[in-house]
Formats: structure tokens, C-alpha cells, sequence
């Protein structure tokens, strides 16, 4: 994993900017902490920062490839998982191999195949490659959009990177955030509308999509999306097919020079990649599996089970670890570190994000950094399998709105008369909610519940899952650990998407038919255990710390935030703790505590980057 930054210009010559493009490199230091790279031409300046996984001496970046008369450059972040199968491919068609990398195998599939090459990928992935011949930029992003890229126009030159801050970097962008902006941050946030990057004028670009930049201008086209088909399966092939992708994957997906561990939580999805992980190094004599979970410091005395959240996650965390005999790792964080890695989460980033959910998956990934490189974790088996609560509930199916984001009148009512009056809450989700059901592709002829149930998938996986694939990508690779998804395997994804809900949900249980095709990797008890969401702290202390840190925020004369705020209606909820807030004003997580703590990541995060209201 790497990240990857670039300036293409057709008015001014490039050759004596190279420095502003090695500071926009140099943000993503954390991204790739073990080499640097960059290549200057008249009209194109890229660069790389490396996090070395996979064949250390061939896999360097930018990496340039000579075809005939046009040479090719790539800098690439991510990891293909069909490298061998490209490269058997590739071999037979005549192209020769100087190291075993998948950026080599990327860069001779686009030489081959040209921008059809996406589509022969199985991997996670942005890319930007230039023809020096055509002077012509092809850019990609992954189908699930694990990886990040991030683009601005500005007059005749074209900025891309895979963070926010790279671009923030260049003198021509400014950190401005005009009503949308605002939108985004004060009612859709911590998640945001897809190709959406807050700042004015950045552009995200979307999952399963590509650009081609030349003189003539920027193009768009997405290459990917989810298609209905009529399911021909039966029940019992579906349970064997799923098992089999998964297993494949989990297989695939543990290629690796460097060390490797699972995230285990002890819920059937991690459970799951640990399973079949353990099975791999147990055949291959990998040694040891090495297994990691997080918790806080007290936490076993102050949980109370909730509808979200049944009951904690170390005992099965532990349970799971002793049947697949990892060495398990167990790492609890405590509260003054996890309030003050809410800044660190925000410049991790670039935006105000799940508060400490964000923060402690970041002080994770910093202790797991210390003995691994790369990590697999359990990430979107909910979505694509359907496991969160409003799949299941009639009156979350039917509310026609986003069902994570809870309390928008409420929300609504903390801000200052004049940014409600500017962004109007109320009508933007409801504006952002048709866009999406309009997109949903709904197979002709399926029944009022089928639809219903497709809708609602297709929401969850296109505008929540997206949230949650942007707290994995910027809290591990700020500590320099990749993570990979095996549950985000587009074949997986895919098939599962056409899978009935009865048959989805069967045995009337989230993930039913997931649970069924684990039946026999995994003990009874872990299988029918009722889903548990990431863990998040429930010590008093932590409320009353960012409690006591936003009052005091607030009465700061220069805070930002503060003129953006009802202060009046806001000062009530802090004097209440926030308990009209609780269990969760945002997914299943973000109670009232975070409710405090998200305020304040919005305050750091305007004075941090001198953010500049245009609106």
C-alpha cells in the first residue's frame, strides 16, 4: 500500500515544479514510510510514497515501461490479488517480467489492454497512469472504492492524490468549503455523498470509476456496478459458492513479503477470515497465525447491552483464538489517549470523521504496526450480507431516509439560525436520499419486499459502507498498516447481491445464509451469536472529558465552530450530557459522547487546516 500524488499542466512547464509536488508527497509519508519516488516531464509531475509488501526490489515507484514508441508511467496504490493469473496471461502474449510485483503486473495489463484492464482485476486499487506519446492521463479506482483518490481542476492543470491533504499542498488549492460543504459535515457527516470532497472544488473519484485526462479536458466513465439478475441457485448451492469465494479470497488475499494478522473480534466475520487464515498457514506451515482485538480500559464495568450493541466482544475474541489456536493479541486503550488521538484521526482524514471510533482504530493499528504490516479485517460482510437492524426493521424499511443518519431535526436544531437557513438539513438529506433510490437497480418483475430489501442493501453498500472503507483506509495507513477487506472481493459481492432476501436472511437471521456457509469452520456458538457492532468505549470519564473539552472549546472567543452553533440550545445538551443523543444519532455507534467529540473534531479541523467559509 503506497500513496500517490500528481500534477499534469498543459500551460506551464513543469519541469522546475518538482518541489511542490515532493510537498504534496510528503503527506503521505505515513501512507508509504519505506521509500519515495517521483518522475518530471514538461507537462507531468508524479510520485509515490512506498509501504513495501510484496517484492521489495522489483516493485519501486514511479514505475516507467517502455512499449514501442510510447513509454508508460504508473504510480499505483493497493494490491491485486489475480497477479499470477495476469502474469501467465501477459507471458503467453509475449511480455517479459523484470521482478514478480503486481505494480509490474498493473502496468503491462494497462499496455496490453489499455483502459479495459480494470475489468481483468481482482484487487483494491487507485491508479494513475501517463502516456508520454499521447500526453494523456488514465486514472482508475477500485470497484468497491477500498482505495482512496481525490482530484481538483485548477485552470489548465490537473491535481490528483490519494488524500486530501496532498492536494491541500499545492498553492492552488485553497481550504475552502462553500454550503455544501457545510452540508456534508453538519448533517451527512461523519459519512459523505459519494465523489463528494468537501473542500470546494475537490472531487472524489467514485468507486468503479475511471477519468482520462488530455488536453480536451477530464472524462469520466464508470466501468462497474452492481447489476440485478434473476438468482437461478438453489439455497444449497448458494451456501456452497459463498464458502467458496470467501475461502478463495481469504486465500488470495494473504500474499504477502512482509508479516500478516487478522483483526478478530469474535463475531462470525472476522471469525470467518481467521478461520480460513489459520487453515492457509496451518497446510503452508506459516507458522503461527497472529490474531488482534481492541477493547478499553474498565469498559467491562460500565457496558450495558443496547439494541446495537448485545454484549462485549473479548470473551469471544479469546473463545475464537483458542479453537483456531492463534497467538492473540489483546489491546485496550484507555481514555486520555483515546481523547487525544481525536486530532491525530482528523489530520488522519482531512475531515471530521466517526470521532473515537475513528481514533481507537487508529491507536490500534499503531500497536499492530509494531509486530505486523498487514492486517485482514471483517469490514463489509454487513452490507453486502445484510446485518445491520434497519435491513430487518419494518419501520427503518419504510421511513424513506437514510436510517444511519438519526435525529436530523435534532442535529438541525444545535446549529446557528443562519447556517440552517444556508443548508436547509432537512431538504439536502432528503435531496441526497432520492438521488441514491434513484440509482438503485431494481430487476423488473421482483416482488414489493424483494425491492424494498434491494433498495435498502443498495443504500447501505453505496453511501454507509463507503464511510466505513474511509475510516479503515486513513486510520491504518496513518500507522502504516495495510488492511485488506476479503468481504469487499467484487466476485463475492457480486453473487451475493443477486441472492433473494428470503434466502439471504434465511433461518429469519442477519447474514443467515453467511451463517449457514460457516457451518462447520466455526463453533455453534460464534455462529448463531447475534451481531455485535465495532466496539466503542462506555466509560463515564471519556463523556465527561470531551464533555469538559468542547465547553471549554466553545467559550474560547476565536473557536470557528462557535459561530456556527446554537449556543443556547447546545449548552443544554452538554449540562444533560447529551441524553436525548444516546444510544446513536449516527450509525449504531455514535451516542452521545461522540456527539461531543465529533463537535470537536469539526472545531479542531477548521482551525488545523484554516478552513475558509464561502458560502
Amino acid at each position: 500500500m503506497c500513496g500517490i500524488t500528481g500534477w499534469i499542466d498543459w500551460e506551464t512547464d513543469l519541469t522546475f515544479k518538482q518541489p511542490i509536488v515532493e510537498e504534496m508527497n510528503k503527506t503521505h509519508s505515513f501512507r508509504g514510510p519505506d521509500a519515495a519516488g517521483i518522475w518530471v516531464s514538461t507537462a507531468a509531475v508524479l510520485a509515490h510514497r512506498r509501504l513495501t509488501v510484496v517484492d521489495p526490489e522489483g516493485g519501486g515507484q514511479p514505475m516507467v515501461r517502455q512499449s514501442g514508441d510510447h513509454k508508460y508511467i504508473l504510480v499505483y496504490n493497493g494490491e491485486l490479488y489475480n497477479t499470477a493469473e495476469l502474469r501467465r496471461e501477459l507471458e503467453s502474449r509475449g511480455y517479459t517480467f523484470e521482478g514478480y510485483s503486481d505494480t509490474e503486473a498493473l502496468l503491462l495489463s494497462f499496455i496490453e489492454w489499455g483502459a479495459g484492464c480494470v475489468r481483468r482485476f481482482n484487487g483494491i486499487f487507485a491508479f494513475a497512469v501517463w502516456d508520454e506519446s499521447r500526453r494523456s492521463l488514465f486514472c482508475a479506482r477500485d470497484r468497491l472504492g477500498v482505495k482512496p483518490f481525490f482530484y481538483a481542476q485548477r485552470g489548465s492543470a490537473f491535481l490528483f492524490g490519494s488524500e486530501l491533504k496532498s492536494l491541500l499542498a499545492h498553492p492552488l488549492v485553497e481550504p475552502e468549503i462553500d454550503a455544501q460543504g457545510l452540508a456534508e459535515i453538519f448533517v451527512m457527516g461523519p459519512a459523505r455523498t459519494p465523489g463528494c470532497g468537501v473542500f470546494r472544488g475537490i472531487e472524489e473519484l467514485k468507486p468503479g470509476y475511471c477519468l482520462t485526462c488530455r488536453q480536451d479536458g477530464v472524462h469520466l466513465r464508470q466501468y462497474w456496478s452492481l447489476e440485478s439478475r434473476p438468482f437461478e441457485d438453489t439455497l444449497d448451492t448458494g451456501i456452497q459458492r459463498v464458502r467458496e469465494l470467501l475461502e478463495d479470497t481469504v486465500n488470495r488475499q494473504l500474499v504477502s513479503d512482509v508479516p500478516v494478522c487478522v483483526f478478530l473480534s469474535g463475531g462470525i466475520d472476522s471469525s470467518a477470515i481467521s478461520a480460513f487464515a489459520a487453515d492457509v498457514y496451518a497446510r503452508a506451515g506459516r507458522g503461527t497465525l497472529h490474531t488482534y482485538s481492541i477493547d478499553y480500559l474498565e469498559n467491562d464495568l460500565y457496558f450495558r447491552p443496547n439494541y446495537f450493541q448485545p454484549d462485549p466482544d473479548t470473551q469471544w475474541a479469546l473463545l475464537m483464538s483458542g479453537y483456531l489456536g492463534t497467538e492473540h493479541h489483546h489491546v485496550t486503550i484507555d481514555t486520555p489517549g483515546l481523547a487525544e488521538a481525536l486530532s491525530r484521526a482528523v489530520i488522519a482524514r482531512d475531515l471530521p470523521g466517526m470521532a473515537d471510533i475513528d481514533a481507537s482504530l487508529y491507536l490500534f493499528s499503531k500497536e499492530i504496526k509494531k509486530r505486523a504490516t498487514v492486517a485482514l479485517s471483517g469490514e463489509c460482510a454487513d452490507e453486502i450480507f445484510g446485518g445491520y437492524p434497519w435491513l430487518h426493521s419494518e419501520k427503518d424499511l419504510d421511513a424513506e431516509t437514510f436510517p444511519w443518519i438519526r435525529m436530523v431535526p435534532e442535529r438541525a436544531d444545535i446549529l446557528s439560525p443562519e447556517l440552517r437557513e444556508l443548508i436547509r438539513p432537512q431538504e439536502y438529506a432528503a435531496r441526497r436520499f432520492e438521488e441514491a433510490v434513484e440509482e438503485v437497480p431494481f430487476l423488473p418483475g421482483e416482488s414489493v419486499l424483494e425491492a424494498r430489501s434491494r433498495k435498502m442493501l443498495y443504500l447501505t453498500m453505496t453511501r454507509f459502507m463507503p464511510m466505513l472503507l474511509d475510516r479503515k483506509d486513513r486510520m491504518s495507513m496513518a500507522a502504516g498498516l495495510e488492511v485488506r477487506v476479503p468481504f469487499c472481493d467484487h466476485r463475492l459481492v457480486e453473487y451475493a447481491w443477486n441472492i433473494p432476501w428470503p434466502m439471504k436472511s434465511c433461518g429469519n437471521m442477519e447474514k443467515g445464509i453467511l451463517r449457514r456457509a460457516l457451518t462447520g469452520v466455526l463453533p455453534d456458538q460464534v455462529l448463531w451469536r447475534k451481531k455485535s457492532p465495532y466496539p466503542k468505549t462506555h466509560h463515564p470519564d471519556y463523556l465527561a472529558a470531551v464533555r469538559d473539552l468542547l465547553a471549554d472549546t466553545l467559550s474560547d472567543p476565536a473557536s470557528p465552530l462557535g459561530r456556527l452553533l446554537n449556543r443556547p440550545v447546545l449548552d443544554k445538551i452538554i449540562s444533560s450530557n447529551a441524553a436525548d443523543f444516546n444510544p446513536a444519532w449516527f450509525s449504531q455507534l455514535m451516542g452521545g459522547a461522540q456527539l461531543f467529540a465529533y463537535l470537536l473534531q469539526v472545531d479542531f479541523w477548521l482551525r488545523e487546516y484554516k478552513v475558509a467559509i464561502k458560502a
